[in-house]
This record gives C-alpha cells, structure tokens and sequence, in this order.
C-alpha cells in the first residue's frame, strides 16, 4: 500500500491491506465488496489508489457502494431473503438504477424488479416512472400507487399520444406488461381494442419571445411637428411616462408620436421632443441636404458647451445651430440625435413574394 497511514484515522494499514486482499481475490458478493470499498475511501484512500491495488475500477466501485447502501435499505425494511438473494445474485447494477427513490419505494420496487427479471436499463425506466408518479397530485383513474401500475400509465399515456402503429402497439404490449391492478390492464386494454382511434393532440407551443436587449423595445417619443416651428410649438408638447416592463404609454391629445431605439443617447434624454426637418436644416456638413431626417432634442438640456447641437429661439421660429460661444439667443433643447430613414430600394418588394427572372 502506498497510503500513508497517518492520513487514515479508521483503518490501520494491516486492515486496509486485508481489505484489498479480500478485493483483489473478489472474496465474498458484490455487497460485500461495496462496503469494502466504501471502508476504504472513507479512511482516506482514494478510488485510483484503490482501482492500482484491486483491480476495482472507478465506475465500478461507484456501483457497488451504491448498490449495496441501496440493499441495505432493502434489510431494513424487512424484504424477504428470497429477494435479497436473487439481489446477491449478479443484479448490482439493477440495485443501483433504485437509488433514485425513498427507502419504501426500493422495496416495492426491488420485488417488482425480481418478479419480471428486470434487467438494469429497465429497473432505471421503473424506478422513474415509480418517482414521477409519486408527484402527482392524484392517482389517474384506473391506476393504483404499484410501481409496475406507474410504468404502464406511463405506457398508456405515450401511446394515446402515438401515431405510428408499430409504436403505438409495442407501448401497449409494454404496459400490459407491467400492469399490476385489474383497472390498469383494463385502460391499457381499451386502448388496445381501438388501435384505429385518433390520438389525443398535444395543445401547440405557446409563441412565447423575450425580449432580450434595450434596443429590441422601441421608446415612444413625442412629435413637436415638422420645420417651420414656433417655440411655443416646441414647448407645449407634453412629455410621456412610459410604464414597465413593456413601455405602455398613456397618451391624451391629439399630438403624434414616434418609435425609435433605445439607444443609450435616447435612454438617457429626460425631457425628449421629435421634430421632422430636412438635413440641411440641422447642418450644412451633411449630405443629402433635402433628405428628410428625425431630430430629437431633450428639453431639460439647456446648459450651452461647445460640443453639442442645440435648438434655439429664433423669434418666430425655431433653428439647430452649433454655436462656437454662448449664444444670446434662449436654448430650448440640446440635440440628442439625427436619425435618417433606412434605405429601401423598393418598399412594394416587401409586401410581395421573391421572384427570380429565368
């Protein structure tokens, strides 16, 4: 043994050794086997140390711990050695597949298993459809609480689902299988007497979508209306509150308003207002000058500085300027941004099907 034996406070080196002789010549049944090993790792010894001086691999020890705390419970509940005996039998890993249920079940289960010779896959769909089954609310009708009755529910109601008559039958053939109660056979039965009846549909997905990003939600924004504007039409618009998690907008007036992403330009604006003007309005720097385009200002900017677009008072009317120096002109709003409209070579091609010349 390579373990040290002042790391392993319940076994002493001589013991640990009998237990890996005793593991290495596979003496006694795999219960026995589970617990040496179970000894042995919570002494301090480690599975590949263990798998290098018995030849027990990994996995397999695994198993055999399982299986063999699950047998034990199978003692403790009082199951008749018939059963323990077929369990000593090479049948670890059928024991192991009823780790998923209570110590009650595994005895239940255990003589359902031992009863119809269940090989290990088999024993795992049991031992499940016997703990879903524990999570209904209520029996269905015509099913008892039996671990065989869970597996043929299970049965049942995949084949009412079938459409493929193969299928549908080897279900049914499955179920009555493992029905244990006379209702049970019964309701399996019926199906098997209709094999021609439509099956129950399954109600369609729910179009359920998320959204995921800011920029997937539009915000809403007032329109003050389109150049030329007076400055009162600009401050008379009322602002909106847009409501969570969905932005519902409650609106009175007879005004307009306009979608547009929530860009971390518009998410941050406190007091936003649209105004349609054509470019060369906003800036002789910009192309397509008589290109309509959509401004929004935010109305509680008024501060002046050098580096931004503002709305100001003209009199009668209202203009975007950039002023290199604190204009004497009132500030009405500063310029949020400038959206163009997004290119479409032909808005009719939408709304028609694709067609390809030959």
């Amino acid at each position: 043994m390579t373990h040290s034996p002042e790391s392993n406070p319940t076994l002493s080196a001589t013991e640990a050794a009998e237990l890996i002789r005793s593991l290495l010549h596979k003496e006694g049944t795999w219960v026995d086997w589970g617990k040496k090993c179970q000894q042995l790792q919570k002494s301090g010894y480690g599975a590949e140390e263990i798998f290098e001086q018995s030849g027990f691999q990994k996995v397999q020890q695994n198993l055999v711990i399982v299986a063999s705390q699950v047998y034990e419970s199978l003692v403790k509940q009082g199951t008749d050695e018939a059963i323990l005996a077929y369990f000593r039998g090479p049948k670890s890993d059928v024991l192991y597949e009823l780790r998923i249920l209570n110590h009650q079940q595994r005895a239940i289960a255990a003589v359902e298993a031992q009863q119809k010779n269940l090989a290990a896959d088999e024993a795992k769909e049991l031992a499940k459809a016997f703990q879903e089954f524990g999570y209904l609310s209520q029996l269905p009708e015509g099913f008892t609480d039996h671990p065989g009755d869970a597996l043929a529910y299970q049965c049942w109601k995949l084949a009412r689902q079938k459409k493929n008559l193969p299928e549908r039958t080897r279900l049914i053939v499955k179920g009555l299988k493992f029905a244990h109660s006379p209702s049970a056979r019964q309701a399996i039965e019926k199906l098997l007497s209709d094999l021609t009846a439509q099956p129950s549909r399954k109600a369609p997905l729910v179009p359920v979508f998320r959204l995921e990003e800011d920029q997937e939600a539009a915000r809403l924004i007032p329109v003050a209306g389109t150049f030329p504007l007076q400055p009162e039409e600009v401050q008379i618009v009322q602002p909106l509150e847009q409501q969570e998690p969905f932005g519902m907008v409650h609106y009175q007036g007879n005004g307009a308003v306009v979608p547009v992403p929530q860009w971390q330009a518009i998410l941050t604006a406190e007091d936003p207002v649209a105004i349609f003007c054509q470019a060369g309005e906003v800036s002789e720097s910009l192309a397509r000058k008589d290109e309509q385009v959509l401004v929004v200002v935010d109305r509680s900017k008024k501060t002046w500085n050098d580096g931004s677009y503002f709305l100001l008072s003209q009199g009668e009317s209202v203009g975007i300027q950039w002023c290199e120096t604190e204009p004497e002109r009132e500030i009405l709003a500063q310029v949020v941004l400038v959206l163009r409209p997004k290119k479409i070579f032909d808005a009719n091609n939408l709304r028609e099907p694709w067609q390809m010349d030959d």
